[in-house]
């Protein structure tokens, strides 16, 4: 598209409280055909609500199955989205100027949040509801730390107890993300656990697990499902986590007006697809409704685990032991077990349903970036625009330094936009390990995928 007249010196797009999204947008509602079922494991059947409810509060299964565009936010979640909502939009134009490229670079900044991340944005939100439904107690996973964060703060607000199984690797290698929970009230362990009879089946077939959020999955969804007290809650995949972070592109939507210009590519990194389609989702709309259908849209993730450009889109479990429903995704197997990459929110064997539909129907683009190449992105970024990016959003900075640098070979003056959906303050034993030349690209091998996704439910036509 042709460059807007923009004001030559703004870096910062602001937005007042009363801009706070009222609603969540619902991708469901544009799809031309509904989304694949989530069957029963055992009758290979649709679920029904009542299957849900053991893990789920009410409320969020209706917004898990709602066709419905909009839903309501409620005020009182509304009330503590303002600790840090509106997030800034950011033009990035000491990057701009240090890769020489005439494309026009926006980021949205949701390491503003107390957290430091964009996971708080489903976490008080999952958080209210539980407790609208009087339950006391949640169990959770996180692979890098962020989720678990997130929810340590929520369930603090909102008065309940935290229990978060945390990635065996991740827990080793982010003990500050751990005390940070803790601060916030949580009990933490790392997973594979003793705590659990699916821990305790991952540590006896391998003392050295590293773990993985399968893993962790499978740990938590017990907890929830052997106690009363108890429910569970998820950071990504599932449809309504997806549809809370839709605040994002609703946010960057008004501020891209602010700035007088339009995305031409939109960019997020992709683990289980929460922040990716905080921010896609709402210019994918545009894209299903026919008002933008040039937009490009591009999922960015690891190498080391390659769910979208490597994995068989089909039925898995959600979890390693399969504790959970299956749903069709993009998967490499739950049985799958990613090399120890710092990226840990990036660790997950499969991918969001609604991504992996989008993702089918050509809708958006998918990337997959190696370890080195990303935390060089990291470093040129932090060096010019001043933010430290979580090894996760590197990815997408990777992926938008790429595509400016394409703009500047090809002579095109694009707008770019990525989510930084983090900032890398309690990475910086990856920072070190890079700059001491430590780190090593993972490419996952085709032998392993392929043995991994042998072990894919088989189900009847």
């Amino acid at each position: 598209m042709a460059a807007k007249a923009t004001d030559k010196t703004r870096t910062k797009f602001l937005l007042d409280e009363k801009d706070i999204p009222t609603k969540w947008y619902n991708i469901q509602a544009d799809f031309k055909s509904p989304a694949p079922p989530v069957l029963h494991p055992g009758t290979g059947q649709p679920i029904g609500p009542q299957d849900l409810a053991p893990l789920f509060p009410m409320e969020l299964i209706k917004q898990e199955v709602s066709r419905a565009r909009w839903i309501e936010i409620p005020d009182e979640v509304r009330d503590i989205l303002k600790l840090w909502r509106p997030s800034p939009l950011f033009r990035a134009r000491r990057l701009e100027k240090a890769l020489g490229t005439p494309a026009r670079i926006y980021y949205k900044y949701e390491g503003v949040s107390p957290a430091g991340s964009h996971k708080p944005n489903t976490a008080v939100a999952q958080a209210y509801y539980n407790k609208k439904e009087k339950v006391t107690r949640l169990s959770t996973e996180t692979g890098a730390g962020q989720w678990g964060s997130a929810l340590s703060l929520a369930c603090q607000l909102f008065g309940l107890q935290c229990k978060v199984y945390m990635v065996k690797v991740s827990y080793q290698q982010k003990p500050y993300r751990r005390i940070m929970m803790e601060t916030w009230g949580a009990q933490v362990v790392a997973s594979p656990s003793p705590d659990t009879q699916a821990g305790k089946k991952i540590l006896e077939q391998d003392p050295n697990s590293p773990g993985s959020l399968g893993i962790a999955i499978s740990e938590a969804v017990e907890d929830a499902a052997t106690r009363e007290d108890t429910k569970y809650s998820l950071g990504s995949v599932l449809n309504h986590v997806l549809m809370h972070q839709t605040i994002i592109g609703q946010e960057a939507k008004k501020q891209l007006e602010k700035a007088d210009d339009e995305a031409d590519i939109v960019i997020g990194c992709a683990g289980g697809g929460s922040n990716f389609a905080g921010l896609s989702f709402p210019f994918a709309a545009d894209k299903l409704t026919g008002k933008r259908t040039k937009t490009r849209i591009i999922a960015v993730e690891p190498t080391a685990c390659p769910s979208l450009t490597k994995g068989k889109y089909t039925y898995d479990f959600g979890d390693t032991v399969g504790l959970t429903p299956l749903v069709k995704m993009h998967t490499l197997g739950h049985g799958f077990v990613p090399a120890p990459l710092h990226a840990g929110g990036l660790r997950y064997h499969g991918m969001a349903p609604l991504v992996c539909k989008l993702y089918d129907e050509g809708v958006i683009e998918a990337m997959a970036v190696p370890q080195i190449a990303t935390f060089q992105a990291a470093m040129q970024f932090a060096r010019s625009e001043g933010i430290i990016p979580a090894p996760e959003a590197a990815h997408a900075i990777r992926v938008a330094i790429d595509e400016a640098l394409r703009c500047k070979k090809e002579g095109k003056r694009r707008a770019i936009l990525f989510n930084l959906s983090g900032h890398g303050h309690f990475d910086l034993g990856a920072y070190e390990a890079f700059l001491a030349g430590k780190l090593q690209d993972y490419e996952y091998p085709a032998a392993k995928i392929e043995e991994a996704l042998r072990g894919v439910p088989q189900l009847k036509a």
